[in-house]
């Protein structure tokens, strides 16, 4: 990986990661969001198809954000946002919430990244600072009990480092547990035989994503 500084592409916004993993989840599907850009997920279920969002505080049946005047101080997923609840959802205690979890009974969990290495470890929830506090929440239940699990994220640091990596520098919330990647710039399977890019933003081709990847990257296209 060769840092490009000369060409600036943007690729998809974060609106249009989140559309493209709705996409993909299978109609049926009970999925777990994570906090920040995975909770957009919510808000682009294609028409015609059934997803069951679950929120680890304790909802089953969770619905796009409400507009301001439908706000509900006591409806709110596990980042503390306000949601809405789809017909025929259902509450429960936090702890049946998490034996859901690790019962294997969620088929999807999509989660941000810190950094993801080219064999599916995932570190996402510490740096390894010493002054920086932990947020480590349901992480390693999820990845750890959820079938598949997705992570989508910006493919590189504010400062231009990438988090798609040969090996995690900070600490793991698990070790070879992500299956799919969806970034800015790409869609990448994590697969035996490496990092397969299955689909690149528009304005991006094999030779800038491999500048902006540590992780070495199979064309799948």
């Amino acid at each position: 990986m060769v840092k490009d500084t000369e060409k600036t592409v943007t690729g998809w916004s974060v609106q249009q990661m989140a559309q493209k993993v709705a996409a993909d989840i299978e109609d049926g599907s009970y999925v777990n969001l994570g906090i920040g850009i995975p909770e957009l997920v919510a808000g682009y279920v294609p028409e015609g198809r059934e997803v069951i969002y679950h929120t680890e505080n304790g909802l089953l049946g969770m619905g796009p954000e409400p507009s301001q005047d439908e706000e509900d101080p006591e409806l709110i997923n596990a980042g503390k946002k306000f949601v809405t609840a789809i017909p025929g959802a259902s509450y429960f205690h936090h702890a049946d919430s998490f034996t859901m979890i690790r019962g294997g009974h969620i088929d999807v969990c999509v989660l941000g990244a810190l950094q993801v290495s080219q064999k599916g470890d995932l570190a996402n929830w510490s740096t390894g600072d010493e002054k920086a506090i932990p947020a480590v929440g349901g992480a390693m239940d999820l990845v750890a009990g959820v079938k598949t699990i997705v992570v989508i994220t910006q493919h590189n640091t504010k400062t231009g480092e990438p988090k798609i990596v040969k090996e995690c520098s900070y600490p793991l919330t698990g070790k070879q547990v992500v299956n799919r990647i969806y970034t800015n710039l790409a869609i990448m399977e994590v697969t035996p035989e490496g990092l397969v890019v299955k689909e690149t933003a528009p304005g991006v081709d094999m030779e800038l994503l491999d500048q902006r990847t540590e992780a070495a990257l199979i064309d799948g296209r």
